[in-house]
Protein backbone atom coordinates (compact mmCIF):
# COMPACT_ATOMS: atom_id res chain seq x y z
CA UNK A 1 0.00 0.00 0.00
CA UNK A 2 1.40 3.50 -0.88
CA UNK A 3 2.17 5.48 1.90
CA UNK A 4 -1.43 7.57 2.74
CA UNK A 5 -2.92 6.45 -0.01
CA UNK A 6 -4.93 4.01 1.27
CA UNK A 7 -8.47 5.48 1.47
CA UNK A 8 -11.09 3.70 3.24
CA UNK A 9 -14.57 2.32 1.75
CA UNK A 10 -17.71 3.70 2.83
CA UNK A 11 -18.35 6.20 6.12
CA UNK A 12 -16.50 4.15 8.65
CA UNK A 13 -13.17 5.43 8.54
CA UNK A 14 -11.87 2.58 9.60
CA UNK A 15 -14.26 -0.23 7.91
CA UNK A 16 -12.04 -1.46 5.17
CA UNK A 17 -12.89 -4.39 3.32
CA UNK A 18 -9.45 -5.71 2.16
CA UNK A 19 -11.00 -8.25 0.01
CA UNK A 20 -12.65 -5.74 -2.21
CA UNK A 21 -9.32 -4.01 -2.39
CA UNK A 22 -7.16 -7.20 -3.11
CA UNK A 23 -6.77 -7.00 -7.38
CA UNK A 24 -6.06 -2.70 -6.32
CA UNK A 25 -3.30 -4.33 -3.74
CA UNK A 26 -1.93 -6.65 -6.14
CA UNK A 27 -1.70 -4.75 -9.04
CA UNK A 28 -0.30 -1.73 -7.05
CA UNK A 29 2.20 -4.29 -5.89
CA UNK A 30 2.74 -5.81 -9.38
CA UNK A 31 3.85 -2.34 -10.53
CA UNK A 32 6.43 -1.44 -7.87
CA UNK A 33 8.23 -5.03 -8.51
CA UNK A 34 11.80 -3.34 -9.35
CA UNK A 35 11.70 -1.23 -6.45
CA UNK A 36 10.54 -4.12 -4.26
CA UNK A 37 13.47 -5.72 -5.19
CA UNK A 38 15.96 -3.34 -4.70
CA UNK A 39 14.57 -2.89 -1.06
CA UNK A 40 15.02 -6.85 -0.63
CA UNK A 41 18.48 -6.49 -2.17
CA UNK A 42 19.06 -3.58 0.19
CA UNK A 43 17.47 -5.56 3.46
CA UNK A 44 19.66 -8.36 2.47
CA UNK A 45 22.52 -6.16 2.81
CA UNK A 46 21.56 -4.89 6.02
CA UNK A 47 21.98 -8.29 7.82
CA UNK A 48 25.51 -9.71 9.01
CA UNK A 49 27.24 -11.28 5.85
CA UNK A 50 27.62 -14.32 7.70
CA UNK A 51 24.36 -14.56 9.12
CA UNK A 52 21.84 -17.40 7.02
CA UNK A 53 18.47 -16.04 6.82
CA UNK A 54 16.19 -19.56 7.19
CA UNK A 55 13.04 -17.27 8.06
CA UNK A 56 11.17 -14.37 7.23
CA UNK A 57 7.81 -12.73 8.55
CA UNK A 58 5.69 -10.22 6.24
CA UNK A 59 3.38 -8.66 8.16
CA UNK A 60 0.21 -7.11 7.19
CA UNK A 61 1.35 -9.13 3.48
CA UNK A 62 -1.40 -8.38 1.55
CA UNK A 63 -1.90 -11.05 -1.86
CA UNK A 64 1.80 -11.69 -1.29
CA UNK A 65 3.52 -9.95 -3.44
CA UNK A 66 6.91 -8.86 -1.18
CA UNK A 67 6.60 -11.84 0.49
CA UNK A 68 7.11 -14.14 -2.98
CA UNK A 69 9.85 -11.29 -3.57
CA UNK A 70 11.45 -12.09 -0.39
CA UNK A 71 11.14 -15.88 -1.39
CA UNK A 72 13.11 -15.04 -4.64
CA UNK A 73 15.63 -13.25 -3.11
CA UNK A 74 16.34 -15.43 0.04
CA UNK A 75 16.78 -18.74 -1.89
CA UNK A 76 17.13 -20.51 1.61
CA UNK A 77 14.28 -19.01 3.49
CA UNK A 78 10.65 -19.83 4.31
CA UNK A 79 8.46 -16.76 3.64
CA UNK A 80 5.47 -16.28 6.04
CA UNK A 81 2.92 -14.06 4.96
CA UNK A 82 0.67 -12.83 7.94
CA UNK A 83 -2.32 -10.96 7.34
CA UNK A 84 -6.12 -11.14 9.46
CA UNK A 85 -8.23 -10.84 5.78
CA UNK A 86 -8.25 -14.69 4.99
CA UNK A 87 -8.71 -13.85 0.67
CA UNK A 88 -5.60 -11.80 0.62
CA UNK A 89 -3.88 -14.52 2.35
CA UNK A 90 -5.07 -17.06 -0.34
CA UNK A 91 -4.16 -15.10 -2.92
CA UNK A 92 -0.51 -14.83 -1.04
CA UNK A 93 -0.64 -18.46 -1.62
CA UNK A 94 -1.89 -18.76 -5.31
CA UNK A 95 1.05 -16.10 -6.27
CA UNK A 96 3.70 -17.93 -4.85
CA UNK A 97 2.31 -21.77 -6.59
CA UNK A 98 1.88 -19.18 -9.83
CA UNK A 99 5.84 -18.36 -9.31
CA UNK A 100 6.77 -21.61 -8.58
CA UNK A 101 7.67 -21.05 -4.58
CA UNK A 102 4.90 -22.52 -3.28
CA UNK A 103 7.30 -24.89 -1.16
CA UNK A 104 8.77 -22.10 0.83
CA UNK A 105 5.74 -19.86 1.00
CA UNK A 106 3.83 -19.98 4.09
CA UNK A 107 0.69 -18.14 5.65
CA UNK A 108 -1.14 -17.38 8.96
CA UNK A 109 -4.33 -16.00 9.71
CA UNK A 110 -3.34 -13.28 12.75
CA UNK A 111 -5.50 -10.26 13.59
CA UNK A 112 -2.61 -7.45 14.44
CA UNK A 113 -1.05 -6.42 17.17
CA UNK A 114 -2.54 -9.35 19.14
CA UNK A 115 -1.79 -12.51 16.57
CA UNK A 116 2.45 -11.43 17.79
CA UNK A 117 3.70 -14.07 19.90
CA UNK A 118 7.61 -14.95 19.85
CA UNK A 119 6.89 -18.57 19.85
CA UNK A 120 10.00 -20.55 20.45
CA UNK A 121 13.11 -19.23 19.24
CA UNK A 122 14.01 -21.84 16.60
CA UNK A 123 11.25 -20.23 14.34
CA UNK A 124 8.54 -23.03 14.75
CA UNK A 125 4.98 -21.54 15.18
CA UNK A 126 5.12 -22.03 18.97
CA UNK A 127 1.67 -23.14 18.97
CA UNK A 128 -0.46 -20.15 18.50
CA UNK A 129 2.21 -17.47 17.81
CA UNK A 130 3.82 -16.90 14.66
CA UNK A 131 7.24 -18.36 16.08
CA UNK A 132 11.09 -15.75 15.52
CA UNK A 133 12.43 -14.54 12.37
CA UNK A 134 15.73 -13.21 11.08
CA UNK A 135 13.80 -10.62 9.19
CA UNK A 136 10.59 -9.16 9.58
CA UNK A 137 8.85 -7.13 7.30
CA UNK A 138 5.75 -4.82 7.27
CA UNK A 139 4.37 -2.08 4.93
CA UNK A 140 1.86 0.09 5.37
CA UNK A 141 -0.09 -1.67 8.30
CA UNK A 142 1.20 -0.10 11.48
CA UNK A 143 -0.23 3.00 10.57
CA UNK A 144 -3.80 0.84 10.75
CA UNK A 145 -3.05 -0.72 14.79
CA UNK A 146 -4.29 2.13 17.35
CA UNK A 147 -1.30 1.32 19.15
CA UNK A 148 1.97 2.33 16.62
CA UNK A 149 4.47 2.02 19.63
CA UNK A 150 2.94 -0.99 20.84
CA UNK A 151 3.04 -2.71 17.71
CA UNK A 152 6.45 -1.92 16.80
CA UNK A 153 7.50 -3.57 20.18
CA UNK A 154 5.92 -6.64 19.04
CA UNK A 155 7.11 -6.94 16.02
CA UNK A 156 10.77 -6.32 17.27
CA UNK A 157 9.92 -9.06 19.81
CA UNK A 158 9.39 -11.38 17.53
CA UNK A 159 12.97 -11.16 15.98
CA UNK A 160 15.70 -13.63 16.68
CA UNK A 161 19.00 -11.73 18.16
CA UNK A 162 20.95 -10.30 15.50
CA UNK A 163 17.96 -9.91 13.05
CA UNK A 164 16.24 -7.04 11.12
CA UNK A 165 12.92 -5.71 11.59
CA UNK A 166 12.26 -2.90 8.38
CA UNK A 167 9.00 -1.25 8.55
CA UNK A 168 7.68 1.02 5.45
CA UNK A 169 6.06 3.89 6.66
CA UNK A 170 5.96 7.51 5.45
CA UNK A 171 7.47 9.09 2.29
CA UNK A 172 5.67 11.41 -0.08
CA UNK A 173 1.97 11.46 -1.21
CA UNK A 174 1.54 10.13 -4.80
CA UNK A 175 1.58 12.53 -7.65
CA UNK A 176 0.58 11.64 -10.92
CA UNK A 177 -1.27 14.64 -11.97
CA UNK A 178 0.03 18.06 -13.37
CA UNK A 179 -0.75 20.98 -11.12
CA UNK A 180 -3.44 22.37 -13.96
CA UNK A 181 -4.98 19.46 -15.93
CA UNK A 182 -6.86 21.84 -18.04
CA UNK A 183 -10.37 20.78 -15.95
CA UNK A 184 -11.47 22.70 -13.43
CA UNK A 185 -9.02 24.69 -10.89
CA UNK A 186 -5.76 23.77 -10.79
CA UNK A 187 -3.82 22.27 -7.99
CA UNK A 188 -6.48 19.67 -7.75
CA UNK A 189 -4.02 16.93 -6.07
CA UNK A 190 -3.07 19.44 -3.25
CA UNK A 191 -6.34 19.80 -2.71
CA UNK A 192 -7.01 15.96 -2.78
CA UNK A 193 -3.46 15.57 -0.74
CA UNK A 194 -5.24 17.97 2.06
CA UNK A 195 -8.53 16.17 2.31
CA UNK A 196 -6.54 13.21 2.36
CA UNK A 197 -4.90 14.19 5.48
CA UNK A 198 -7.92 15.27 6.84
CA UNK A 199 -9.24 11.85 6.06
CA UNK A 200 -6.47 10.00 8.15
CA UNK A 201 -6.86 11.68 11.20
CA UNK A 202 -10.22 11.09 11.48
CA UNK A 203 -8.86 7.40 10.72
CA UNK A 204 -6.16 6.69 13.50
CA UNK A 205 -8.70 8.16 15.83
CA UNK A 206 -11.16 6.39 14.92
CA UNK A 207 -8.47 2.92 15.86
CA UNK A 208 -9.20 0.50 18.73
CA UNK A 209 -6.50 1.42 21.19
CA UNK A 210 -5.98 4.70 19.42
CA UNK A 211 -3.06 6.47 20.73
CA UNK A 212 -1.04 9.72 20.24
CA UNK A 213 2.77 9.39 19.31
CA UNK A 214 5.11 12.12 17.40
CA UNK A 215 5.84 9.82 14.35
CA UNK A 216 9.09 9.66 14.81
CA UNK A 217 9.77 6.24 13.50
CA UNK A 218 13.86 6.05 14.30
CA UNK A 219 12.95 6.70 17.81
CA UNK A 220 10.45 4.64 18.02
CA UNK A 221 12.27 1.86 16.23
CA UNK A 222 15.26 2.57 18.90
CA UNK A 223 11.74 2.28 22.21
CA UNK A 224 11.55 -1.00 21.14
CA UNK A 225 14.57 -1.85 21.51
CA UNK A 226 16.62 -1.90 18.12
CA UNK A 227 20.33 -0.79 17.69
CA UNK A 228 21.90 0.45 14.29
CA UNK A 229 18.65 2.07 13.37
CA UNK A 230 18.55 4.20 10.09
CA UNK A 231 16.45 4.15 6.78
CA UNK A 232 16.35 4.50 3.16
CA UNK A 233 13.90 5.45 0.97
CA UNK A 234 12.76 3.96 -2.32
CA UNK A 235 11.40 5.36 -5.64
CA UNK A 236 8.99 4.38 -8.32
CA UNK A 237 8.89 6.60 -11.26
CA UNK A 238 6.81 5.82 -14.16
CA UNK A 239 6.90 8.38 -16.61
CA UNK A 240 3.99 9.88 -18.84
CA UNK A 241 2.67 8.27 -21.12
CA UNK A 242 1.71 5.35 -18.82
CA UNK A 243 0.73 1.83 -19.70
CA UNK A 244 -2.72 -0.10 -19.25
CA UNK A 245 -1.96 -1.38 -16.03
CA UNK A 246 -0.54 1.76 -14.54
CA UNK A 247 -3.78 3.64 -15.57
CA UNK A 248 -5.87 1.13 -14.09
CA UNK A 249 -4.15 1.25 -10.82
CA UNK A 250 -4.77 4.97 -10.61
CA UNK A 251 -8.31 4.30 -11.72
CA UNK A 252 -9.19 2.25 -9.04
CA UNK A 253 -7.30 4.47 -6.83
CA UNK A 254 -8.73 7.98 -7.76
CA UNK A 255 -12.56 5.68 -7.17
CA UNK A 256 -11.81 5.16 -3.77
CA UNK A 257 -10.54 9.19 -3.11
CA UNK A 258 -13.55 10.25 -4.20
CA UNK A 259 -15.26 8.00 -1.85
CA UNK A 260 -13.29 8.48 0.87
CA UNK A 261 -13.11 12.11 0.80
CA UNK A 262 -15.40 13.78 -1.75
CA UNK A 263 -17.39 15.41 0.97
CA UNK A 264 -14.85 17.82 2.38
CA UNK A 265 -14.65 18.68 -1.35
CA UNK A 266 -15.96 21.68 -3.72
CA UNK A 267 -18.75 20.91 -6.12
CA UNK A 268 -16.32 22.25 -8.77
CA UNK A 269 -13.31 19.69 -7.26
CA UNK A 270 -16.41 16.57 -7.72
CA UNK A 271 -17.20 18.13 -11.04
CA UNK A 272 -13.48 17.15 -12.42
CA UNK A 273 -13.37 14.05 -10.69
CA UNK A 274 -15.86 12.76 -11.93
CA UNK A 275 -14.29 13.72 -15.48
CA UNK A 276 -10.99 12.24 -14.34
CA UNK A 277 -12.93 8.78 -13.61
CA UNK A 278 -14.85 9.04 -16.94
CA UNK A 279 -13.49 5.95 -19.04
CA UNK A 280 -14.55 7.46 -22.17
CA UNK A 281 -13.14 11.24 -21.43
CA UNK A 282 -9.93 12.18 -22.80
CA UNK A 283 -9.48 13.94 -20.13
CA UNK A 284 -10.13 11.20 -18.06
CA UNK A 285 -7.08 9.32 -16.04
CA UNK A 286 -7.66 6.61 -18.52
CA UNK A 287 -6.73 8.74 -21.77
CA UNK A 288 -4.80 11.70 -20.63
CA UNK A 289 -1.14 11.46 -21.79
CA UNK A 290 0.02 13.47 -19.25
CA UNK A 291 -0.68 11.19 -16.43
CA UNK A 292 2.64 9.59 -14.36
CA UNK A 293 3.37 7.57 -11.61
CA UNK A 294 5.75 9.50 -9.33
CA UNK A 295 5.92 7.73 -4.95
CA UNK A 296 8.99 7.76 -2.28
CA UNK A 297 8.53 5.23 0.57
CA UNK A 298 10.73 5.41 3.19
CA UNK A 299 11.92 2.07 4.78
CA UNK A 300 13.14 2.01 8.74
CA UNK A 301 15.14 -0.55 9.77
CA UNK A 302 16.63 -1.70 13.20
CA UNK A 303 18.30 -4.74 14.29
CA UNK A 304 17.93 -7.16 17.90
CA UNK A 305 20.88 -6.71 19.87
CA UNK A 306 22.77 -10.15 19.74
CA UNK A 307 22.71 -11.59 23.46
Amino acid sequence: MSPHNDSGHGHHHTDVDWDVLATQLESSGELQLPVLRRTAARLGELLAPEREVRRILDIGSGPGVMTCVFAEAFADAEVVAVDGTPGLLDRALARAERLGLGGRVAVRHAKLPEGLDGGDEHGEDGGDGLGTADLVWSSKAVHHLGDQQGALNALAGVLRPGGLLAVAEGGLPMRFLPRDIGIGRPGLQTRLDTAHEQWFEIMRAELPGSTTVVEDWPAMLSRAGLTGVGSFASLLDLPAPLGGTARAFLHAHLTRLREAVSESMDMEDRRTLDVLLDPGAPEGILRRPDAFLLSATTVFTGVRPAR
